[in-house]
């Protein structure tokens, strides 16, 4: 089955694992643990996790998953794997523990080590955002279908930036580049914002796993933006090697304008 017909699916997925974790949030206790990393977990993270990989695996019993909740998968299984899916039940932890509303839902379906259909959920917010390659990315807010478009880059560019994980480098980036706005969003709703034309530049200097990108991916590069790895700028791309966690990347939405020279100075 290709990536555009499973989209529908794989959204109300997402969308009812939405629900369940808003159920949590609202209960008395979110049961908060810590993963060997020192992560947190919820009952939150693992309602999600235990939902969508049983419902996936009913819709395509013959397509492997990886989750971040279930990730204790030897590279020598995973490298044999053309397609996948991979999915962070609930990224954005720390926003759901601390009251923030930027949490989300994110389901990636990888081919030969890209993304080729993702899907984001906020429940939140409201919001949904899907798209397949060939297909077009789109949003759903407030009941109302949009197509996603990214924009050209105006006189004085939005850069979108981590909420929970800023660092001295991005500190650094930010105080050296020319004149413009930063906004602070939490998850994957980063790649959103650029796929939505509401922002122009996400550079990532600090940590991220495959998990925490490839809806967000997907979703910017079927709107018109590039996930460029840093600092060599070719596209972002998944199950290449043993460790799960991604290189700096930088997600930019007008791919005419002449990014090189900022990007250059983003350094670890």
């Amino acid at each position: 089955m290709k990536a555009v017909d499973l989209l529908q699916a794989v959204l109300d997925i997402a969308v009812e694992a939405g629900r369940r974790i808003m159920d949590v949030r609202g209960s008395a206790d979110v049961g908060i643990t810590e993963k060997a990393d020192h992560s947190p977990l919820t009952r939150a993270d693992m309602a999600a996790h235990q939902y969508i990989a049983s419902t996936l695996a009913a819709l395509t019993p013959t397509i492997p998953l990886l989750s971040e909740e279930d990730a204790d998968i030897d590279f020598a299984v995973r490298r044999l794997w053309s397609r996948y899916w991979l999915v962070d039940p609930l990224d954005g932890t720390k926003e759901f523990i601390g009251g923030n509303a930027d949490f989300t839902v994110n389901i990636a379906l990888i081919e030969d080590g890209y993304p080729v259909l993702g899907v984001i959920v906020a429940p939140a917010l409201g919001l949904q955002y899907f798209a397949a390659q060939g297909g077009g990315a789109f949003q759903i807010r407030d009941g109302r279908l949009s197509v996603l478009h990214t924009r050209p880059v105006p006189a004085r560019p939005v850069y979108v930036v981590s909420r929970s994980h800023r660092n001295p480098e991005l500190e650094a980036f930010l105080a050296a580049a020319p004149d413009h706005e930063a906004r602070s969003r939490g998850s994957s709703l980063k790649f959103c914002q650029i796929a939505s034309g509401e922002a122009d530049l996400y550079p990532r200097t600090g940590p991220t796993s495959e998990w925490d990108t490839a809806a967000g991916q997907c979703i910017a590069e079927q709107a018109g933006a590039l996930v460029l790895r840093l600092p060599d700028l070719s596209r972002l791309r998944y199950n290449q090697k043993a460790s799960l966690l991604n290189p700096l990347f930088a997600v930019i939405g007008d791919s005419d304008h002449d990014w090189k020279p900022l990007l250059a100075t983003i350094t670890a």
